[in-house]
């Protein structure tokens, strides 16, 4: 979107083309319109942007380790992006049959595990009280080959670590230039930090400011091949929910560049034991405060009266 900002007629003629390659999801299955949150802004819209990973072998479950609620005011000019931390300890609302199939807690991220995108939604919305407009699904695979065909981005190592997986590599503190390998072994470490997840949602959200930074500087418009290249990209490291337009949304959020994204967490009051699970507990008055806000459309007002609250606890 920060890329196609500007774009001229040829390039939304080729968007709206690439509309069909975009793989389409019915993330909204089997939800009761009675039992979702109303919608309090019509203007405003909310999007849940998920990263999943491939299944590990012999394992048919694909692993969601990004979980973002992505709010646009109707203003359109800029987003707030809240992270929701993967072992969030909340209410599913259903578990697996062999476990007695009703509501049961555990962490935030088994609900996509045993609903798919349908029951991640509705996990989401009655964790926020906020109505999700649009999903996003997003490939690990798929999101590193956009940052190959961009040449690589440059993100700043915040702390020295060694990758835990194959073959070890070493990050040390300052800014590096990453491929896409590179770059999503930085992003999906968290078991080499104290602070695990916390970790692991910073490099994220440096990652993602990295890539919209390396998009806006490329100039991609100005090559026709780099375009399409990165727009190929793109398309296929994307689902959709099946009522969301491409074309019509890289229009409506046009004006939000890489400098109006204020990326945030939900609160939580830190790390925990629940049995044999080490979880992350919410800090529900102060996410209920959070939430409000982006439901109602008035985070420009929590922001000022909130300024540290948001950060990703370091």
């Amino acid at each position: 979107m920060v890329v196609l900002g500007g774009g001229g007629v040829g390039t939304w003629l080729y968007v709206r083309s690439l509309e069909k390659q975009v793989e389409k999801v019915d993330a909204f299955r089997g939800l009761q319109e009675e039992q979702r949150p109303v919608r309090a802004a019509d203007s405003a819209r909310n999007f849940l942007v998920v990263g999943k990973d491939q299944p590990e072998p012999g394992d048919t479950t694909s692993r969601t380790d990004t979980i973002m609620l992505v709010h646009v005011p109707h203003s359109r000019d800029r987003a707030q992006l809240i992270s929701i931390p993967r072992d969030t300890w909340t209410m599913i609302p259903a578990s697996l049959p062999e476990d007695g199939g009703g509501p049961t807690k555990a962490k935030i991220n088994a609900a996509y595990a045993w609903g798919g995108t349908p029951l991640l939604v509705q996990t989401i919305e009655g964790f926020t009280g906020v109505r999700i407009d649009h999903v996003v699904l997003v490939n690990f695979v798929g999101f590193g080959k956009v940052i190959d065909v961009l040449g690589g981005v440059d993100v700043t190592v915040d702390r020295p670590f060694t990758s835990a997986a194959p073959p070890g590599r070493v990050f040390q503190p300052g800014v590096h230039r990453m491929d896409g390998t590179v770059a999503l072994e930085y992003a999906r470490e968290r078991k080499q930090f104290a602070d695990g997840d916390y970790s692991r949602i910073r490099h994220q959200q440096a990652l993602i400011a990295a890539v919209m930074r390396e998009a806006s500087r490329k100039g991609v418009l100005t090559s026709p091949g780099q375009l399409n290249d990165f727009l190929q990209a793109t398309a296929d490291a994307v689902q959709v929910d099946q009522a969301l337009s491409v074309f019509d949304t890289i229009w409506d959020l046009r004006q939000v560049g890489a400098d109006n994204v204020t990326m945030m967490t939900s609160p939580t009051t830190g790390v925990g034991m629940v049995g044999d699970e080490s979880v992350i507990f919410p800090d529900l008055p102060a996410s209920a405060k959070l939430f409000a806000a982006v439901k109602n459309d008035t985070m420009d007002g929590w922001l000022r009266e909130n300024p540290q609250q948001g950060k990703t606890p370091d």
